[in-house]
Formats: structure tokens, C-alpha cells, sequence
């Protein structure tokens, strides 16, 4: 049995989709430029939008020293790297959560990812598009302040709006005497079926409208210009986005939820997004007609939690194996993942209790070192690890430094 290194340092790459930040504004970009050895070099006339850490196919991490594929070199040493509890609970021996860092210029397309049911219907008819059969349940934690649409407003605040008179025809014909979640779907579905000049003429109308009564949402019309900018007034996502969905501005270290069917559209900023293993989405607007998927689809899953700003908000809480207190956890309702902030001042040091399963550590920002399975390693930003479970995390910091650490047990 050759012995294998409990702390294996990683070479991951980034992906470029338009809405992604240019060049060096990238910080997706600049921290997979920073990894050591790595042949990723910036193009100042690119969008890079995600660096992704772990081992999904599409695009995998590397062992920095040898090269090698993390999940070839998971799968020679199942029980060392993953162990044998976090295999069985998920019957594979493949990373259960993929980490990634977005750096977001304009709003992502207006999209859901199917439950674990559709999912697995879906990957059977179309694998190349569909291409696994998981659900997607995942976080967004802010490096910085972020801007995002996610999960609906509440009903009586929708149907308050939706009086507004350019809204009214986007009503269910026949009303019921509660509005409900039912007439929620019927709207967005009748805002995703309308034609260009339907959506143009009523963003032009909501303009016109004077903003007090916007009520609490008068950002809505100062937005519509924002978004007509990036896509078009023309674009479907707007009505969806403004009218029934939470407007979010964050600030570092606040974190939102999104559950599988959850309807959600990131906007601008830095953040760090954990999700269950899986790339499946349904796409509905901020994108090309073109690239739409099936509006009755996409309506027949939506989830209706959740159903206020705040209800999307996970908020971090103190990590019980921090022997230092500098370690915050983000613990979503889902067993795939968890997500550790780890964030220290020059000269602090701080202690992580070894956890029972895998996880992907990247440093974000700053300098020091990391002791653990009798070995030290430098750490600056851009790093990536890979840690086999049952390690013990030493931190030392010697520029401030913030790291963040998705796990599993």
C-alpha cells in the first residue's frame, strides 16, 4: 500500500462566459493566475467568470506536484482521501459538492436547477445537455458587496404591484379571492411567454410611472435601464426579475441559500458559490432567445421558498471546531456540503479540528502558512488544497488572511 499525502495542493482553471468581469477586474481570473506552475495566463480581452475547484468533469482540478487528475487520485485511495462513511452516504466515490469563485459584470441568465426527479428524467432524454442526474441546491457567500435576484417576493407585495396598470395583463383572466402561489405561477409565466414588444412596452410604461408608488420596491425603476443596458428592454428576465422576485444587496460576508427549483439571478460582484454536484440548469431570460429552455418546464418546477429577502439569507454562525474563534460556518439545509470562512489578522493563528470527510480550501486573500498531517505549506492568495478527512488544520498568518473551506461529513 503506497502511502498517499493527506494535503495535496491543486491547479484549478476558469471558465469565460459574458457575463464574467474583463481581464484582471476578474478575481476568478487573478487568483487561478496566482496558483504556482500554472500555465492559466489572463487575456485583458476576456470575460472570465468562474474558477472551479474539485472534480467535476467539465472542468477538473489538478494535483499541482504530478499533474494528475484529483479524481483519478481519489480513485486509487477511496478510503484514505474520501472515506469510507462519505462513499457509502453517497454510494460514489466522487466529490459531493464543487466549490467556485464567480466574478459577475452583468446578471447571469434567469435560471433554476432541477430537482433531483427532473434532474434524473432530464440527464436520461438529453445527457449532453443535462449532464448528470443530481439536483443543485447551493450557496452564495459575497466576498464583497453583491447584487442578487433570488426567490420571490412576498405574495401580498406582489399582488400590489401587479395593480400597477401596465402589470395588469399579465393577470390570471379569471381571480381567485386569494392571491396565491398558483396565480404567482400563472404571472410568471404569462411574463416569460410575452412577446418583445409586450415586454419593451410595458418596461417603457413602468418608467413612466411616478416611483413613490413603487412602494418599498422603488429601485425597480431605476433598474429597468440597468438591465435594458446588459440585455435588452425587450428581455423577458426583467419583469420576472423586478416585479416578482427579491432584490438583494449584500455585503461581504453575507450568504444566500438557493434551494433546487429555486429561481435565481446574480447581478454583479465577487462571491463564492458551494453547490451540490451537478450542472444542470433552466435558463429563462438575462440570455438569447436561443438559448431558452422550455418556459412550461421551467414554470411546472419552480419552488415558492423562498418567499422573502430575508428567508434567502444564511447567516454564518460561530464553528464549534475553531480552537481560535476566527472560524465561521455556513451550514445549509442540505448534507452535501458545508463552508467554513476562516479570517485572521497579521500574526493570528488559528486551529481547525480535523473533520470526517473531504474538502477544498481556497485562500482568497493574504499570506501564511498551514500545518497539518506533519507537513507545512505556504499559503497565498490563489491557493488551492485538497484535504483528506481526519487532518488537523494549523493557520498561521503573516499578511491578513482569509480562507474559505467547503467539507463534508
Amino acid at each position: 500500500m503506497t502511502m498517499v499525502e493527506k494535503i495535496l495542493q491543486l491547479k484549478c482553471n476558469c471558465n469565460q462566459y459574458p457575463w464574467g468581469k474583463q481581464g484582471s477586474k476578474s478575481l476568478a481570473a487573478t487568483l487561478c493566475e496566482k496558483t504556482p506552475g500554472t500555465d492559466f495566463k489572463i487575456d485583458e480581452n476576456t470575460s472570465y467568470a468562474e474558477m472551479w475547484m474539485g472534480t467535476y468533469p467539465e472542468l477538473p482540478s489538478y494535483i499541482l506536484e504530478t499533474g494528475e487528475d484529483l479524481q483519478d487520485v481519489i480513485d486509487k485511495h477511496p478510503d484514505e482521501l474520501l472515506g469510507k462513511n462519505i462513499a457509502k452516504k453517497f454510494n460514489h466515490t466522487k466529490l459531493p459538492y464543487l466549490p467556485k469563485v464567480l466574478s459577475i459584470a452583468k446578471a447571469l441568465p434567469l435560471q433554476l436547477h432541477p430537482n433531483k426527479a427532473l434532474a434524473s428524467e432530464l440527464h436520461q432524454k438529453n445527457p449532453d445537455q443535462f449532464t448528470d442526474p443530481n439536483h443543485k441546491p447551493e450557496i452564495a457567500l459575497a466576498l464583497g458587496d453583491f447584487e442578487a435576484f433570488c426567490g420571490f417576493k412576498p405574495l401580498k407585495d406582489i399582488e400590489r404591484l401587479m395593480q400597477l396598470p401596465p402589470l395588469q395583463a399579465f393577470l390570471p383572466e379569471v381571480k381567485k379571492p386569494e392571491f396565491d402561489d398558483q396565480q404567482l405561477k400563472h404571472i410568471v409565466k404569462t411574463m416569460l411567454m410575452a412577446s418583445e414588444d409586450a415586454v419593451r412596452k410595458t418596461n417603457d410604461a413602468l418608467l413612466k410611472i411616478p416611483k413613490e408608488q413603487f412602494g418599498e420596491y422603488s429601485y425597480i425603476p431605476d433598474l429597468i435601464p440597468r438591465l435594458a443596458e446588459q440585455y435588452d428592454k425587450t428581455d423577458n428576465g426583467t419583469l420576472v426579475a423586478l416585479i416578482t422576485m427579491n432584490y438583494l444587496q449584500l455585503k461581504a460576508g453575507d450568504s444566500i441559500y438557493i434551494p433546487a427549483d429555486g429561481i435565481h439571478a446574480y447581478l454583479s460582484g465577487d462571491i463564492i458559490e458551494c453547490m451540490a454536484r451537478s450542472n444542470n440548469v433552466l435558463n429563462t431570460g438575462f440570455c438569447p432567445r436561443a438559448d431558452r429552455d422550455n418556459v412550461d418546464m421551467f414554470v411546472s418546477c419552480l419552488t415558492f421558498t423562498p418567499h422573502d429577502a430575508k428567508e434567502a439569507m444564511l447567516p454564518a454562525q460561530p464553528f464549534d471546531g475553531s480552537k481560535k474563534g476566527k472560524t465561521m460556518l455556513y451550514a445549509p439545509p442540505l448534507s452535501e456540503f458545508n463552508m467554513l470562512a476562516t479570517t485572521m489578522a497579521e500574526g493570528d493563528a488559528e486551529t481547525i479540528r480535523a473533520v470526517d470527510g473531504p474538502s477544498i480550501m481556497i485562500v482568497t486573500e493574504g499570506e501564511g502558512t498551514l500545518k497539518g498531517d506533519g507537513k507545512e505549506h505556504k499559503l497565498s492568495a490563489g491557493y488551492v488544497f485538497f484535504i483528506a478527512p481526519g487532518v488537523e488544520l494549523e493557520f498561521t498568518a503573516t499578511k491578513s488572511l482569509k480562507a474559505f473551506t467547503a467539507y463534508v461529513e
